[in-house]
Parts: C-alpha cells; sequence; structure tokens
C-alpha cells in the first residue's frame, strides 16, 4: 500500500547536491503551497490586493519623481509594468470570482 507523501524517496542528485530536502521545490507549487497552509482563502485575497495596491502607489510615486528628475526611466519603466502585471492578475482574479459566482447562482436547488 502506497505509505502517501511523506514516504517517498528522492535519489541523491549527480551533483552532490541535497536531495530529498525540502528545499528541493523551491520557488515551485509545492513551497508555495505549504507556506500558505493555515491561512484562510479571505486572507489570501486580501494579501494580494494589498500587494497590487501597493505596487500601483509605488508606480505612481517613482512617475511622479520622475516628473520631477529624481528618477531614472528605467525605473519608472519597471515600476509600470510591475504595477501592470499586477493589475491584470488582480482583473483575471475578479473575473473568475465573477465567474463563478455566476456559475453557482445557475445551480439548481
Amino acid at each position: 500500500m502506497i505509505g502517501g507523501i511523506g514516504a517517498l524517496q528522492f535519489k541523491p542528485a549527480i551533483d552532490g547536491a541535497e536531495a530529498g530536502s525540502p528545499g528541493l521545490l523551491q520557488g515551485g507549487v509545492g513551497t508555495q503551497a505549504s507556506e500558505s497552509v493555515g491561512g484562510s482563502f479571505a486572507e489570501a485575497l486580501s494579501q494580494a490586493a494589498t500587494k497590487t495596491v501597493n505596487t500601483l502607489q509605488n508606480a505612481e510615486q517613482m512617475s511622479i519623481q520622475a516628473l520631477k528628475g529624481d528618477a531614472d526611466t528605467r525605473q519608472v519603466v519597471d515600476a509600470v509594468m510591475s504595477a501592470q502585471q499586477a493589475l491584470q492578475t488582480t482583473i483575471a482574479i475578479r473575473d473568475k470570482v465573477v465567474s463563478a459566482y455566476l456559475e453557482i447562482s445557475r445551480m439548481n436547488i
């Protein structure tokens, strides 16, 4: 019988690096999932919204600094691109939430 995920044995890496350690999935989905354990979905959405707002405010501040001549063009472009990506991600999440709500509201009771 399968003993579960904890029973998995990883083969040692060829180059001598650590294998089978918790850092194996560093930056991957497994690490992100383990970090979010214990938090609610509302907390995750709240944190994502807060990060998005902070990114947008940072881009705005960087743009204002550039207008004053205190910021480099590259810094402004990086901040605005980051803000654009955060906003697109937020819009995609909103669309999925609205879609899920509409699908649930169409269910027969």
